[in-house]
This record gives structure tokens, sequence and C-alpha cells, in this order.
């Protein structure tokens, strides 16, 4: 008698792990999906942070105004940081660029002292930048404010197709990761199917019969998750070691909003697939349990 139970024991152990498993690899598919999202969202901050624009001061400007311009900009909501470019750092860059000293060709500097400013990602829009560009235009000794348009435009409408993409994708694993738990779930369900009639027979109400079934799932999620983002956090890890930049995308913050999104689905798919499954069993006749 001990001897049976002991191996019905290690079949239900055997079982659950099995579950486990199936359901974390699931999960980390799922994850991966939901980490890519944020990878294109931190990519596209990223990108329109590093985007530089160049405010054009007048050849006369004085070093107080430069301070006093630079502050005022500094003050701006829509600014993250800003540089002092020099004409002569301009001019450096041009010969870099050239490949010769265009002072030589013209007989004087033909470069401008200019104010490099980085914008905040909300703001690296075309509405956004023509208002910028309208504030900027006010401050006395700026002459222009220098910036591609076309590549940024070009950057969001690239970065709207990507998310718009990952968006449907991330919709259409949804849908097959609940579809293979809920298959995974139903498979162990349906070895107890026998007790659930047993239960239903002896007055057992619907609820108190999926309760267990619920709540041992619920555990279930919660395990799988984590261990799926134990298997997310070390391809992170890996991935950071070889690409640096990945830190400069995603953020600690990120990582735990992705890590508690999988475990929060391993509980919410698990719990509604248990449901079902325990559902189906609860409304068959006792006939019917041996043609399933």
């Amino acid at each position: 008698m001990a001897g049976k139970k002991k191996v019905s024991t290690a079949r239900f152990l055997n079982a659950k792990i099995t579950s486990t498993i199936s359901i974390s690899l699931v999960l980390v598919l799922l994850g991966i999906t939901i980490l890519i999202l944020f990878m294109g969202n931190g990519l596209s901050r990223f990108v329109k942070e590093n985007m530089s624009f160049n405010v054009m001061l007048s050849m006369d400007v004085t070093d107080a105004a430069v301070t006093k311009i630079r502050k005022n900009l500094d003050a701006q909501p829509f600014v993250r940081s800003s540089r002092f470019i020099s004409k002569e750092e301009a001019k450096e860059q041009l010969i870099r660029d050239l490949g010769e000293d265009p002072e030589e060709l013209l007989g004087y500097n033909p470069a401008q002292d200019c104010i490099e400013i980085f914008l905040h990602s909300e703001y690296a829009n075309s509405d956004s930048i023509a208002m910028i560009n309208a504030i900027i235009r006010q401050e006395s000794n700026v002459t222009d404010l220098l910036y591609q348009q076309e590549a940024i435009d070009l950057i969001n409408n690239n970065l709207s197709k990507v998310t718009t993409i990952l968006l449907i994708l991330a919709a259409i694993l949804l849908l097959i990761s609940f579809t293979l738990i809920r298959n995974t779930i139903r498979l162990s369900v349906y070895s107890k199917r026998f007790l659930i009639n047993t239960m239903k027979l002896v007055g057992a109400t619907d609820g108190f019969i999926r309760k267990p079934f619920v709540v041992n799932n619920i555990f279930t999620g919660i395990i799988a998750g984590i261990l799926a983002d134990l298997i997310i956090f070390a391809i992170i890890t890996y991935f950071s070691k070889e690409y640096s930049e990945i830190k400069s995308i995603i953020g600690m913050a990120d990582m735990i909003i992705i890590f508690s999104i999988v475990v929060l689905l391993g509980v919410i798919i698990s719990t509604i697939s248990t449901a079902f499954a325990v559902n189906r069993y609860v409304k068959m006749r006792s006939e019917q349990l041996y043609y399933v």
C-alpha cells in the first residue's frame, strides 16, 4: 500500500514539474516578446534623445550673452542637455569633414558659435519642434536653429511601424501562449476527471470543485512565471555583456515591470485555463467521461 502511495506521489510530482516547465517555456517566449516591445520603446527614446539640434549664434555674440542664452535654454522643459561649440571647434569639424581648411580658401572662418541641444524624447516630433523653433528664435543673438527634419520624420515613421508590428506579434503570441498553457493544464485536469465527477455526485457545488484546482494552478503559474523571469534575466545579462548599449535602452525599472507582467500573465492564464478545463468536466455526464 505504501508502495502504491509512493508511485502515486511520484507521478503527481512528475506531472506537476512537467506542467510547470511547459508553462515556463511558453512564458519565456511571451516575456521575450514583451521585452522586445520595451526595448523598441527604449530604442525610440534613446535615438530621439541623442539627436542634436544646433542653435546658431550671431558672429558678434559675447561670452556673457552665450552664458545667458544657454541658461535660458537649459531652463526650458524640452531641453534635456546642452553643449556650447565655439567657432574654432566648428572649424575643426569642417576640416575633418571637408579634408581642408575653409579659412585658407575664404580668408575667414565661416563657422559660427553655436549651442548644441538635446531634446527630451517626447518633444522630438514635427509639431513640438516647430513650437521649439519659434521659442528659440525669440532669443537675441540667435540666428537659426538647424536640424534634420527629414531624418526626424523618417525615424518617427519607422519607429511607429515597428511598434505596430511588435504589438500585433505580441497579441498573436499571447493567443498562442494562452492556447498552449490551456492545453497543458487541460491535460493535468483530465487525469482528475473521475474525481471531479465523484465530487459532483456527492453534491459538491461547481465553485467548491473548481477552487482547489484553481488555487493549485495559481501557485503553478507563479512558480512558472518566476522560472521564466530567471531565464529572461539570464538572456538579458548575457546580451548586456556582449552589447553594452542595451543598458542604455532598457533600465532596471523596465525589467521589473516586464518580470511582474510575466508572473501576472502566468497567474491569469493559468487561472482562466483551469476554470475552463474544470468546467468542461463538471458539465459532463458520467458516461461521457469514458469517451474524452
